[in-house]
């Protein structure tokens, strides 16, 4: 059994803290991950941003790859962990939430624009990679369906994909910056659900002030386990509406 007041005691006192979630906060939500033993990339061949780009047959991978997600993801409710974590910014404790996630669980368990960042993008929404306009996916699913051909924009006749950071294409500058920043002004960090080995996603939970308590949870080993200061394994759909208790319960 692992004890939880120590951490509850200390996140009690904290009142700006950084949450930074990963692939494991939504397993609970029905979403598979995608580095564990049964995650995707074990069946999957990431299809890199120039391939996407450039080759005909590279948009039909990823467009597959995307529909054979895309009832899962469409259909996926916040757990109570996210539902947590949404109670934890309406106490206004929340420094701000850094997902690596793209299933915008956050957003619909009501954490706020102002106090989340998606380093890796949302597939709640479509762009088009040469005019850049933003639209529903309900769309350009149905035409991937329909035609089995992927999609373009109605105004440019540009490729249309999801709005996430693809491999090989950069994190968006601005939102890696405003998270560094979160980061330098919390008093409390938890990492929640990812393996912290993707860089430079990684690096924000460990630029916190020195002294500031880092917690670490997740089903499995992480690149950090041996900085941290609270380890915890187990389902987050458990344990983090435990920890945010009441310690005086």
């Amino acid at each position: 059994m692992q004890d939880l007041q120590p951490i509850r005691k200390a996140l009690a006192q904290a009142h700006r803290i950084l949450v930074f979630t990963g692939a494991g906060m939504s397993t609970g939500s029905g979403i598979r991950d995608f580095r564990g033993p049964d995650g995707i990339w074990k069946q999957r061949r990431p299809v890199m941003i120039d391939a996407f780009l450039s080759s005909h047959e590279a948009r039909m991978e990823y467009w597959d790859y995307k529909y054979e997600g895309y009832e899962s993801f469409r259909m996926a409710q916040p757990n109570a962990a996210h539902l947590a974590l949404a109670e934890l910014e309406l106490q206004g404790r929340l420094q701000g939430i850094v997902t690596q996630n793209v299933d915008g669980l956050h957003s619909l368990a009501g954490n706020t624009d102002a106090k989340l960042i998606e380093l890796h993008g949302t597939n709640r929404k479509i762009t088009c990679m040469t005019c850049h306009k933003m639209s529903s996916p309900s769309l350009a699913f149905a035409q991937w369906q329909q035609n089995q051909t992927p999609p373009i924009c109605k105004e440019c006749g540009g490729w249309l994909k999801p709005a996430t950071i693809s491999f090989g294409q950069a994190l968006v500058e601005e939102d890696l910056q405003r998270a560094f920043e979160w980061a330098k002004g919390c008093d409390f960090v938890m990492s929640l659900g990812s393996t912290l080995s993707v860089q430079p996603a990684a690096s924000v939970p460990t630029n916190a002030p020195p002294g500031v308590p880092y917690l670490v949870v997740n089903q499995g080993a992480t690149e950090h386990d041996h900085v941290c200061d609270f380890r915890l394994d187990g389902d987050l759909a458990t344990l983090v509406p435990a920890l945010l208790e009441d310690p005086s319960l």
